[in-house]
């Protein structure tokens, strides 16, 4: 039987409750339906040591060492590694050729032991296990902040055959981290710097939450993979940069929710401060708090670099939520604390953030496909929108020129919740909804209503339902998300594209439809081929014969036009990074992945066609050009 808890008085923390094995297993079925509180009294998350951010940020900063309110979501097959449903740490030096011992789970005590039966915590932090332990929890605690109902609702599948993601918290020798499709693996290295001190990849949160955002990204829109365009790039590498939610509770009563102070600025919007500091001298490597503008990024190639512009948005919008509820009256009177502050801005930026994800297209994601994508999901989340939120993160995303101020006012304009899903033929939505073979036959029976070209093979990349949290106790209606695309094949003709000139590519085109159980369509995000489809056809037919088309018509057109342009586009993008010389073959040696050698884009045959897709998140070095020497490719961090 369970033990029940003491009274909890003002300021005490709540004492957990007992439950017996049997008894925590029927809790944990209904936990979605529990808050965050609840769950760590049931026992159903528990507390881990973590750093706030890394080393050098808790030898700085006395109080940002161990984060004393870290949990993790407990699961029943938690194992020694540790090992869960969806992760496993393998603690194998490439190096050294060594394999470490796991951290061995005590399933009565639900804490983990090193071999000489130590629990694992704060006072063995200089230990390989506790690297094990720390690095599980990061990434079972970010898996938990984006699967929730607060953020997608539903579980997240890897790009990957299999449903545990390989971790090495200690790959070996170097400055690296990366996440890797082909391995089905985040590797972390570890190296030295100039003065001598071991710097541990894996012990800073960012750096964890930053890599494990691409295998994040991959297993989400996995099409996302095969893209030359700068953005698509930059978007993977901005979605690692949203989570640090404990640092920020820290760090609002130091600033008193002031975020953009001094102090505000250099800590909770950097970016893997140990590991910057000590590869290239700089306080961090990319910074939250910026003023970069999209448009200074024109000609800019280097993913990271661009990411910064997105990065710096979502932290405007963060700090804008935060400023506001601290200026809002409780029922009391009284003002909010920065903590509360804090604690909002939070569990809003989840909605904001991460819901919108499932919105996005399926094959190149642009910055303005994501600001939209923000907006309309607030616009179903909260239709009436009391706060002004909506209006607030547009005028974000036009300072920074992700968006233009005439497509704000269009977003902006009061419409209907929703259309009518599209097509002559009526699918079940419920039926579309489970399988993809049913969702192939509702698009295939539509394809004129859909433009999508008669010729083309449909694939459907993924199709499932959602229940989207929007506050305490409230969902959305339940979703249905379709993603679906198909491949145009181009021809490479001309001396731009190097040595793949007279070989042939595709351009990945498709979209995202959002619906629910009834039918309404929320959400209709498509990325446009050049190919005629029938409703097209007719209507070129018709401006050849002088006569008058239907507003049906002028859509199909603008769409085709649309695909037009993107097929240029890609086309301009592809030649100049042959050019830059960035296009090439995966090198791999003994050790793993050799990132000075490999490009950031790999060239694949398949099937008789070339397809070009981002390497394991390497970049252009950019601290020092001059010293690069032929080593041109560095590791993403």
């Amino acid at each position: 039987m369970a033990k029940k808890s003491s009274p909890v008085k003002k300021g005490e923390k709540a004492v957990a409750v007992a439950l017996s094995p049997a008894e925590t297993r029927d809790v944990y079925a209904s936990r979605r339906f529990l808050d965050g509180v609840t769950q760590k009294k049931l026992g159903l998350k528990v507390r881990f040591d973590t750093y706030y951010k890394d080393p050098l940020v808790a030898k700085n900063n006395p109080g940002l060492e161990i984060d004393d309110d870290f949990y993790v979501p407990w699961e029943p097959r938690i194992g020694d590694g540790p090992t869960s449903a969806r992760f496993a740490i393998v603690d194998y030096d490439s190096t050294r050729n060594t394999l470490e011992e796991p951290a061995k789970w005590s399933v009565g005590e639900k804490v983990f032991l090193d071999p000489k039966g130590r629990r694992i915590d704060r006072a063995l932090k200089e230990t390989a296990h506790f690297r094990q332990v720390s690095t599980w929890a990061i990434l079972q605690s970010t898996l938990d902040f984006f699967e929730s109902p607060s953020g997608l609702g539903r579980r997240i599948s890897w790009a990957f055959e299999g449903n545990r993601l390989l971790v090495t918290p200690n790959a070996g020798y170097g400055a690296n981290a990366y996440y890797d499709r082909q391995s089905k693996s985040l590797q972390f290295y570890y190296f030295d710097d100039d003065n001598g001190q071991r710097i541990h990849t894996c012990l800073s949160s960012d750096i964890v939450n930053h890599e494990f955002g691409h295998a994040l990204l991959d297993g989400i829109r996995p099409y996302l993979l095969e893209a030359v365009s700068p953005q698509t790039g930059a978007f993977h590498e901005f979605l690692g940069d949203l989570r640090n939610n404990s640092f920020r509770k820290e760090l609002a009563a130091r600033t008193k929710g002031h975020l953009k102070t001094k102090s505000g600025d250099e800590l909770i919007a950097s970016v893997a401060t140990e590991f910057g500091n000590a590869v290239s001298g700089q306080p961090y490597l990319r910074s939250a708090g910026n003023e970069h503008f999209l448009g200074e990024y024109k000609d800019e190639i280097e993913p990271h670099a661009l990411s910064e512009v997105m990065t710096g948005a979502m932290f405007d919008i963060f700090v804008a939520l935060t400023e506001q509820y601290l200026k809002r009256e409780r029922s009391d009177g009284e003002t909010h604390t920065p903590a509360q502050s804090l604690q909002y801005a939070v569990a809003q930026m989840q909605i904001i953030a991460i819901q919108a994800l499932d919105l996005l297209p399926p094959v190149e994601v642009t910055f303005n496909d994501y600001a939209r994508a923000v907006l309309r999901n607030l616009a179903i989340a909260n239709p009436t929108d009391p706060t002004n939120y909506r209006e607030m993160i547009a005028d974000i995303f036009v300072h920074r020129e992700i968006m233009t101020a005439e497509e704000r006012t269009d977003l902006l304009v009061r419409a209907p919740l929703y259309d009518r899903m599209p097509g002559t033929i009526s699918h079940d939505p419920e039926l579309i909804g489970s399988s993809r073979a049913a969702a192939y036959r509702y698009l295939d029976d539509n394809r004129d209503k859909l433009f999508i070209p008669d010729h083309v093979d449909i694939m459907v990349d993924e199709v499932f339902t959602s229940e989207k949290m929007v506050g305490p106790g409230l969902f959305q209606p339940k979703q249905i998300i379709l993603q679906y695309l198909w491949r145009e094949n181009l021809a490479l003709a001309g001396r731009q594209f190097g040595s793949f000139s007279g070989k042939t590519t595709s351009l990945l085109c498709g979209g995202t439809m959002v619906f629910d159980v009834n039918g309404s369509l929320l959400y209709w995000a498509r990325k446009p081929g050049s190919e005629p489809f029938a409703i097209a056809s007719v209507a070129m037919e018709k401006i050849k014969s002088r006569k008058k088309l239907f507003g049906t018509e002028q859509v199909a057109l603008a769409e085709l036009e649309a695909g037009k342009q993107r097929r240029q586009e890609y086309l301009d993008a592809l030649a100049r990074r042959i050019e830059e010389g960035m296009v090439g073959e995966e090198l791999a040696g003994p050790e793993g992945l050799v990132g000075s050698l490999t490009p950031p884009l790999i060239a694949r045959e398949v099937d008789g066609s070339v397809r070009f897709e981002l390497s394991p998140h390497f970049h252009v070095y950019d601290a020092d050009d001059s010293s690069l020497g032929a080593l041109r490719w560095q590791m993403s961090s």
